[in-house]
């Protein structure tokens, strides 16, 4: 199993969720089973998006979804500011920053795994193929 828990974004996504399940307790009750759940799954889906992209050998598709997930994160808590669920700004600013952080280290970390991947299949094996120099013969 791979090591995910020394990871930055699996640090900020368990304090994103831990976060979002304190706030949410004080969310009106409309709020708290409505937009609340919403954004209580979708904190808890990021965590478990970076441990399994961690375990994976191909990570883009995982990267990908994780990316589009922690939009619709932000997304999420840009509504949840306007309908007023957050009982302050400062709660608001908390969750949006942690959220933005978690998007910008998971476009890293796809541009990362694509970068990995440009090289082609056949260019990776010539390289990894001992070279050998032939020496014309002496007449």
């Amino acid at each position: 199993m791979a090591h995910y828990e020394n990871l930055p974004i699996y640090k900020r996504t368990v304090e994103l969720t831990v976060y979002i399940e304190q706030v949410v307790r004080g969310f009106s009750k409309y709020h708290k089973y409505t937009i609340g759940s919403d954004l209580r799954n979708l904190s808890r889906s990021l965590a478990v998006m970076v441990i399994k992209a961690n375990s994976m050998r191909d990570k883009i598709p995982i990267l990908t979804e994780l990316r589009d997930k922690s939009e619709e994160m932000k997304l999420m808590i840009m509504i949840g500011k306007e309908v007023k669920a957050f009982n302050s700004f400062k709660q608001f600013q908390h969750a949006a920053g942690l959220t933005v952080e978690i998007s910008k280290q998971s476009e890293g970390w796809l541009k990362s795994q694509r970068e990995k991947g440009t090289e082609s299949p056949k260019a990776q094996a010539l390289a990894s193929e001992p070279k050998i120099t032939v020496r014309p013969s002496r007449p």
